[in-house]
């Protein structure tokens, strides 16, 4: 077999040091919002599973819980008026990009104060003033359209940058293929970004895709292309950073895979019985919040004290959102038709 060597967008050899070096140079605070982010999109999901027992979630929904250094690490990198787009397991992309928790919650409840006053849900939950373009329920179907977007950027001369969210699942599509070969064509400032918790719905990725790590694509296109401990805040960060700042610079485009794992199911209609609760709890030691608040206390970057606060603050804001979004009213019949059609 040929071996083919990754063009990677920084060099692997370097991310443990330039880990280390993060922790000593990111300001306190920005490190401290990345914990508050992440523990935000935890709460929120086991606050969301709480709502769906309770049944007052409509139709199905996809957490995330597990994946939190993904969406923070990656997001983190951005510029406030940068942008992403993402996919149906989609609320840690949304809180990392600074959403309003009380509507995101209204939102994922159907209630008429909601991002999208309902209509949206779950799945498709968008903020397009703070540059959340949102998802599409068909798998891949965000890489093309960031190719577009992308493309929009460039002939404005915008100097922003968009991140592309998908799932293992989706890098088998033409879709996929199409995509990263017309932006590194056309060198647009995209960075495409697999978040491979290692299951396509309900089969192991590792047997639905001829090589690994997925990254090995990027070969084809001509462009870097990496795969990093997706469990890991800073690794996640430092790697996209880089990416974001060569796509910034009329570079082009990259491809970065997040090896992370959901502790949930597929969806809520998930059975789980495609694999062991013992492979499970192996991922639950790999905790990436426990990780990242181990990082911050070793460091001495933040006291327990403190650590603790900002879990309990991310929970007492959970909390509160989802009280208020239950007091908001349900949709009305009236405008049922509102936003179907153009005016």
């Amino acid at each position: 077999m040929t071996e083919v060597m990754l063009r990677p967008v920084l060099d692997p050899a370097v991310i443990p040091q330039r880990r280390q070096q993060l922790l000593r140079d990111l300001p306190k605070e920005r490190l401290a919002w990345m914990l508050q982010k992440m523990c935000e999109i935890r709460y929120f999901e086991e606050k969301a599973e709480d709502l769906y027992a309770r049944g007052l979630v409509h139709g199905t929904m996809h957490l995330s819980i597990g994946q939190e250094a993904s969406s923070v690490g990656s997001i983190a990198a951005l510029r406030p008026d940068d942008l992403i787009i993402h996919h149906h397991r989609g609320h840690g992309h949304t809180i990392a990009k600074g959403a309003d928790l009380k509507l995101m919650m209204a939102e994922f409840l159907g209630k008429e104060c909601g991002y999208c006053r309902g209509r949206g849900g779950s799945m498709h939950i968008a903020d397009i003033p703070g540059g959340n373009l949102g998802a599409t329920g068909v798998v891949g179907s965000g890489i093309p359209t960031a190719v577009g977007i992308a493309l929009a950027l460039q002939m404005r001369r915008s100097p922003q940058v968009l991140l592309a969210f998908f799932g293992d699942g989706a890098v088998n599509l033409g879709e996929f293929h199409e995509a990263l070969n017309m932006a590194a064509i056309w060198k647009l400032p995209v960075v495409f970004i697999c978040e491979n918790n290692q299951y396509g719905m309900s089969g192991p990725a590792k047997t639905m895709c001829a090589v690994q790590p997925l990254s090995v694509r990027a070969i084809a296109y001509d462009i870097p292309g990496q795969t990093v401990d997706g469990n890991d805040v800073l690794a996640v960060y430092q790697v996209t950073q880089a990416a974001v700042e060569r796509a910034r610079r009329g570079e082009g485009p990259a491809f970065i895979e997040n090896y992370t794992y959901r502790w949930r199911g597929h969806s809520k209609s998930d059975r789980n019985v495609y694999r062991t609760q013992a492979e499970i709890d192996e991922w639950k030691q790999r905790c990436p919040i426990a990780r990242f608040k181990q990082a911050l206390l070793e460091a001495q970057v933040l006291t327990s004290a403190e650590v603790d606060a900002i879990d309990a603050q991310a929970k007492e804001a959970i909390e509160r959102a989802a009280e208020e979004a239950l007091a908001c009213p349900e949709p009305s019949p009236e405008n049922l038709e509102a936003e179907v059609y153009a005016p």
